[in-house]
């Protein structure tokens, strides 16, 4: 499937994305368009049909995917369409040469958080080194950053970000 970027479709995929929760009801992206007005180009007047038809073409691409939750239709981003918004990234921007790392040791009275925590470094593109030395070559560093503040984590996280790695981690050498 091809997207091009600034289209209604890429824009929809990144705030999926960027979501904290990796979802969104339909009703936010139709009738509040200028609370995603940062993500890309918008139109203020874009009828819901326009959203439907992007929505549906992402969900034939197998990139989202409807769900319905008390009465409320959620748009939700599948492991395809992270794995998509991935490599396209790469593609499009290439790699920085920086790798992302992520040490924690997070208390065992906080398990439901740490393992949360493991799930999204995992979505966000992030590799366990070890169980708790985690590595990515994608610039989430200040999205992970705001992550780790809002859920008050910094105690017990360090994130470094280098562009010298010796020796080279050659897991990535066979997935991208």
């Amino acid at each position: 499937m091809r997207i091009n970027k600034g289209s209604l479709s890429s824009i929809i995929l990144s705030i999926l994305e960027k979501s904290v929760d990796g979802y969104v009801r339909f009703e936010d992206f139709a009738s509040n368009p200028g609370l995603y007005a940062y993500y890309g180009r918008w139109e203020k007047n874009l009828p819901k049909s326009g959203f439907a038809k992007a929505i549906a073409r992402l969900k034939a691409g197998e990139l989202v995917e409807k769900v319905k939750v008390d009465n409320q239709m959620i748009v939700k981003l599948t492991n395809v369409g992270e794995q998509f918004l991935f490599d396209n990234n790469l593609k499009d921007d290439g790699w920085d040469e920086k790798w992302r790392i992520v040490i924690f040791d997070i208390p065992e009275q906080k398990r439901i958080i740490r393992n949360l925590f493991r799930r999204n470094l995992k979505k966000w593109g992030f590799k366990p080194l070890q169980k708790s030395v985690w590595i990515s070559k994608r610039d989430v560093f200040e999205k992970l950053t705001r992550y780790i503040s809002d859920l008050k984590l910094e105690p017990y996280i360090t994130v470094i970000e280098s562009n010298k790695i010796l020796p080279p981690i050659m897991m990535y050498d066979r997935t991208t």
